[in-house]
């Protein structure tokens, strides 16, 4: 089984999939639509490989918010390693100039995953990339917040399992901007993550999973340039299995702790729970256990109820291919004569 990242230790319980499941496990979190009076979703993929995907969403408050993203991955189909009997030609300079290729030792060799080569001319070099294996996906989306958002991915490109992420956003109204950098490195028994926020502090917030044979053990922290300090700490311990899990998290400086638990009954059933205790605010647990059924291939129905008398119910059903309805309510049980309940319904397009 691979590594979670620090997060997913416990999201088992909450809204990934367990280690070996055929279906996602979206227990506490997803599928609910009551949260939302009314949400609209059309996703679609063009000709030429983006993908496009356009969200409309109207709150119980009566307000409204929509985005529109667009993300293209690039996956090049490869360029064989340059040879000895079959130099490398590049058209914008003369076939005479002198050039060194790289990737004679650092690629076919050692498997290096860029082929590079250097060009070399009187008092000029120029050192280009000809091929990765991995592609590059740029997502761009733009919200009724004017909020431009622009996320650059390479994955697998200059080390195997390293992702690299930059973020950026600007906002025209304020001229406002922010630009984050991500690592990701994932080996078998290893998941580490930095996240450097470059604007805002800046800031750093380093977490790191290590497992061996389904036993789970993470740390994060979060560090400011600025300040020279930690700003936060977290830790969890958990065990995954193919049809269950378990996981122990401390967070906020050690200060909030939590327990979750998830269970695969069968292909129908599955069922979970989590407890939450602040140990800042009193002794009082919070509590919230919730199950799924599936109904049939095409259906499932999910409910969940916590410690304040809060339940939730779900119903999601594919009516034909692309054309999805999500139904959801919550009720407060011990408010049953006041207009405390929420109802509402979600439509998603796919072409």
């Amino acid at each position: 089984m691979s590594v979670p990242a620090f997060s997913d230790i416990a999201k088992p319980a909450n809204d990934v999939p367990c280690a070996n499941a055929a279906s996602l496990v979206q227990l506490l979190n997803k599928d609910f639509y009551h949260l939302s009076a009314a949400t609209l979703e059309f996703k679609d993929t063009a000709p030429n490989g983006v993908a496009f995907k356009v969200t409309g969403k109207s709150s119980h408050e009566k307000a409204t918010s929509g985005a529109i993203e667009g993300k293209y991955t690039d996956k090049p189909t490869g360029t064989a390693a340059p040879s000895s009997s079959r130099p490398f030609q590049r058209q914008s300079r003369p076939s005479f100039v002198p050039r060194v290729f790289v990737s004679r030792i650092l690629g076919p060799v050692t498997g290096w995953p860029l082929e590079l080569a250097t060009f070399v001319e009187p008092g000029r070099a120029t050192l280009l990339t000809l091929y990765s294996r991995a592609g590059l996906t740029l997502t761009q989306t733009w919200n009724t917040a004017n909020v431009l958002d622009s996320k650059l991915e390479v994955n697998d490109t200059l080390a195997k399992g390293l992702k690299l992420e930059g973020l950026f956003n600007f906002l025209p109204a304020t001229a406002g901007k922010g630009a984050k950098f991500n690592l990701y490195f994932k080996q078998p028994g290893f998941h580490g993550r930095a996240f450097f926020d470059l604007l805002k502090g800046p800031t750093a917030n380093v977490d790191a999973v290590v497992g061996h044979e389904g036993f789970l053990a993470g740390a994060s922290a979060g560090y400011d340039v600025n300040k020279a300090a930690l700003t936060s700490y977290s830790a969890a311990v958990g065990y995954t299995a193919p049809l269950y899990s378990a996981a122990v998290t401390a967070t906020d400086g050690l200060s909030v702790f939590a327990a979750s638990y998830y269970h695969k009954v069968n292909s129908q059933v599955e069922a979970g729970a989590k407890a939450t205790w602040n140990s800042k605010t009193g002794n009082t647990v919070g509590l919230e256990v919730a199950s799924k059924y599936r109904i049939d291939p095409v259906s499932f129905a999910k409910a969940k109820i916590n410690d304040r008398g809060i339940a939730a119910i779900a119903y999601n059903v594919l009516l034909r291919e692309g054309v999805t309805v999500g139904l959801g309510a919550s009720f407060d049980t011990q408010k049953l004569d006041q207009a405390t309940h929420k109802i509402g319904y979600s439509f998603t397009f796919e072409g």
